[in-house]
């Protein structure tokens, strides 16, 4: 656990080190009175290719530019660095938030103006995805949580935050699978399981877990409450 800890912590202050190189860069080209900027990687089908040697596919180099003093970007160039600023207040009290979370958390009325911040949460959401590209860090090392989908019953033992979960004795309910299953959070103590069932439907799960499917074929059973988003 000690060694996890210390894990932990070296991300979080690796991804706190990431951030503020982004916003150093932008207090320097201010103070050098120039234009403000933050370049963000493309997220489209022209920018990324398939690295046969991994055997995945990468974002290639192409970025796009939010100017402070261009009239069309000024405002996603305020609400990059607004998430970028709740981002970092995260990471440095050691807490998270939920994507929903940190939308209320960073919207509010800009001070002698009618302006909000956001003016709904489907214009901060693509901004968190454009901080995990530019900052090459995952959501939730940045302290962002989507919302709990699916769950999982079988002959896994594992430790989730400090606390041992046996997730054969969850009840009908099942272990309510988190967002958050990185190392420092999650951590495998036994599996018996043969293999894992994932079914789509949650109604699905649930038949398959009346008939302790998973207990005769000894596998690990989950689902994502259909279509994972």
């Amino acid at each position: 656990m000690a060694k996890t800890a210390r894990n932990s912590k070296r991300t979080a202050t690796a991804t706190a080190k990431k951030i503020e190189t982004l916003v150093d860069s932008v207090v320097t080209h201010a103070q050098k009175q120039r234009d403000p900027y933050v370049d963000i990687p493309l997220r489209t089908l022209s920018n990324v290719a398939f690295n046969t040697k991994k055997q995945i596919i990468e974002m290639g180099s192409a970025t796009a530019r939010r100017n402070f003093f261009d009239m069309n970007k000024a405002k996603t160039f305020m609400q990059t660095l607004l998430i970028a600023s709740g981002c970092k207040q995260l990471v440095d009290e050691g807490k998270t938030n939920s994507i929903r979370g940190l939308y209320y958390m960073t919207k509010h009325s800009i001070p002698g103006t009618n302006e909000k911040t956001f003016d709904d949460q489907c214009e901060s959401d693509p901004i968190i995805e454009d901080l995990e590209v530019a900052l090459q860090a995952l959501r939730e090392e940045l302290h962002v949580f989507a919302s709990t989908r699916g769950a999982l019953v079988g002959p896994l033992t594992f430790v989730d935050s400090g606390d041992t979960i046996d997730a054969s004795r969850m009840g009908s309910g099942g272990y309510a699978i988190p967002s958050i299953v990185e190392p420092d959070i999650i951590q495998f103590k036994k599996c018996q399981a043969k293999f894992v069932l994932h079914v789509e439907k949650g109604t699905i799960w649930n038949r398959f877990r009346e008939d302790r499917f998973w207990d005769k074929h000894k596998c690990i059973l989950l689902h994502g409450e259909g279509q994972p988003a």
